[in-house]
């Protein structure tokens, strides 16, 4: 007998709450014919199958522009939170998928892939053009998916789906289609760098250390109040140079 495929997974909810966690890895079929279709009917169960915030992990070479929009509206009309998080490719209706998200991630070797929806089509002259006409209706509803989380213009969206314009993370995030990129924790906790620092700290050591190292000249001051203050090393002679000068030159470099 054959085992439903199943798209989700229950995280240990000490580590996330009530987030769910969902795979959508497959070719989106609106019929499941391969082990890796994913069907709208298989996904809403499972989508639904529980409440709170979900996390898709979506790998998918797209499929059928109608399933991918039903499994788009679904996660549109899911009432929490979605987070996309892209970790192979999110192409063709497979990107408007991606759309949904309230947050969409790309792993840093991710890639999203646009292009003009595709089919196929048999008849006479009058068939051909019903379907060249039906072809520009799909593109513009799937513009409107991609319009709504862009908000680049349509003619811009036109342009890239004419282009069949692939898309790193980078790319992606800056034309609006992505959010962020995925991010390792395990650096994010890493240690400081010996080489970052902060200047405000940096210019405040230096002063400090300067002050305890060469003794001031104040002004008006008598020699009992000169001897009183502790002994500290004075700026060499051949050096030129008074305290009171050394801090002029020290605030010019000031940012």
């Amino acid at each position: 007998m054959k085992t439903k495929k199943r798209f989700w997974e229950w995280k240990n909810q000490a580590e996330v709450g009530s987030e769910r966690v969902l795979e959508l890895y497959g070719t989106i079929a609106e019929t499941s014919w391969f082990d890796d279709d994913v069907t709208p009917k298989m996904f809403h169960d499972e989508l639904f199958a529980g409440k709170g915030p979900v996390t898709v992990w979506l790998n998918s070479p797209g499929g059928d522009c109608i399933a991918a929009s039903q499994i788009y509206t679904m996660l549109m009309d899911y009432q929490d939170d979605v987070t996309i998080k892209i970790d192979g490719i999110a192409a063709s209706a497979a990107s408007v998928i991606a759309m949904a998200g309230t947050k969409v991630l790309m792993a840093p070797t991710a890639l999203m892939m646009i292009h003009n929806p595709m089919t196929m089509a048999y008849g006479n002259q009058a068939d051909m053009e019903k379907a060249i006409e039906m072809l520009d209706e799909v593109k513009e509803s799937i513009m409107n998916a991609y319009e709504i989380k862009t908000s680049l213009s349509r003619a811009k969206l036109s342009h890239l789906m004419d282009s069949e314009t692939w898309m790193n993370a980078n790319k992606a995030i800056e034309l609006g289609f992505a959010d962020d990129i995925l991010k390792d924790s395990k650096k994010d906790a890493a240690d400081i760098p010996a080489y970052a620092f902060s200047g405000k700290e940096t210019e405040t050591r230096l002063m400090n250390k300067l002050t305890a190292h060469y003794k001031p000249k104040e002004k008006g001051m008598t020699p009992a109040q000169a001897a009183a203050i502790p002994a500290v090393k004075e700026i060499p002679a051949q050096a030129g140079k008074t305290y009171d000068e050394l801090m002029t030159r020290l605030n010019l470099i000031k940012p």
